[in-house]
């Protein structure tokens, strides 16, 4: 077959799931599937179609209309309301401060295409398998040749989706990620910021900020050349997020020789903590630096800034206080931290 095989990405063969209380009809659908090189699962009605689904995963769903215990309308709206639950549980549960929505956009292609296979022929019940959420429609008997081409064109379809799901994700990455560091990158740091922001101002809680900047980082490259400044990026990035304390801190590559983490729910004495720790940390990666001023390891200065959000005030205003606070911390001797505190905090 030319264009895209109906394979799926996995190298495993795609695996049907087959839901019909006829076992003859379950043995000849199972015998035709293996000729194709899928693999098959039968259950008889809809409730064990439901219990399969989720046990197993399918690649998709070969559904008789009319069995016992649950027929194949209902069960077809069952498995629609169980993609539509897990793509909402995606949404509750969304990590606003991972770099990739990849759990949402993984639950957007989840749901399996359903095919319905019936003896029922009429207008009525054809409305119905579509209504009812079905993807696709053959009735019984079985014309097998119409049967495998339009299992073929529903796997293609799934196919290009997680092809899509994919590529998106790489650009995601692309989009937001420093290449360097691997660290959420500035335009990454401006959506979260703004996120969190409007987040706290309406539940009227602190958000802090810490800028980082690599002390005497200009003398470290011109001595050790820039391959070895950017070893040294690496490991002060990887340590700062080693450091993070909680699930939602985002550490972020500000550009540059600079960091930044943003700290939800984090009150000064926190953002003082958290400081504290990942100064000490740096040092202790004993970083060699010649060219420093103030150390013979590398070492970081840093501003700090808490604020609680408002309507009235703007993210910028917390970088400004966490820059000013990071200009005070380098006019005063550099390899230490001055905090600032705002409105609210």
């Amino acid at each position: 077959m030319s264009g895209i095989s109906p394979f799926p990405l996995s190298k495993q063969p795609p695996l049907i799931l087959v839901a019909d209380d006829d076992k003859t009809i379950r043995v000849l659908l199972r015998k035709a599937m293996e000729q194709e090189g899928y693999r098959v699962v039968e259950v008889n009605d809809g409730k064990q179609c439901l219990d399969a689904y989720e046990t197993i995963k399918p690649d998709i769903v070969l559904l008789d209309a009319v069995m016992p215990v649950m027929d194949g309308f209902t069960c077809c709206k069952q498995l629609l309301q169980i993609a539509r639950n897990n793509l909402m549980s995606a949404l509750a549960t969304f990590d606003t401060d991972s770099v990739l929505g990849n759990t949402v956009i993984s639950k957007i292609w989840e749901r399996t295409p359903i095919l319905m296979i019936t003896c029922l022929d009429d207008e009525e019940s054809v409305d119905r398998a579509f209504e009812a959420g079905a993807t696709d429609y053959v009735t019984k008997p079985i014309h097998w040749p119409v049967l495998r081409q339009r299992l073929r064109r529903l796997l293609q379809q799934a196919q290009v989706y997680k092809q899509l799901e994919a590529a998106n994700q790489a650009l995601q990455h692309l989009a937001n990620v420093d290449g360097l560091t691997e660290l959420p990158n500035r335009r990454r740091f401006d959506d979260y910021l703004n996120t969190q922001w409007i987040n706290l101002a309406q539940e009227g809680c602190p958000l802090s900020l810490i800028l980082c900047d690599i002390d005497y980082f200009k003398f470290y490259n011109d001595k050790y050349g820039h391959p070895a400044g950017d070893v040294c990026l690496q490991k002060v990035g990887a340590i700062l997020s080693q450091k993070a304390q909680k699930h939602q801190d985002l550490v972020a590559r500000y550009g540059g020789e600079e960091f930044a983490v943003i700290m939800p729910y984090t009150h000064a004495s926190g953002a003082v903590h958290v400081a504290a720790a990942m100064q000490a940390a740096v040092r202790d990666l004993q970083i060699v630096h010649d060219g420093s001023a103030v150390s013979q390891y590398v070492t970081l200065s840093m501003g700090l800034a808490t604020v609680v959000p408002t309507w009235e005030s703007s993210p910028l205003d917390l970088i400004v206080r966490a820059d000013k606070a990071l200009y005070q911390a380098k006019a005063g001797g550099r390899d230490r931290f001055v905090s600032s505190i705002g409105y609210g905090a």
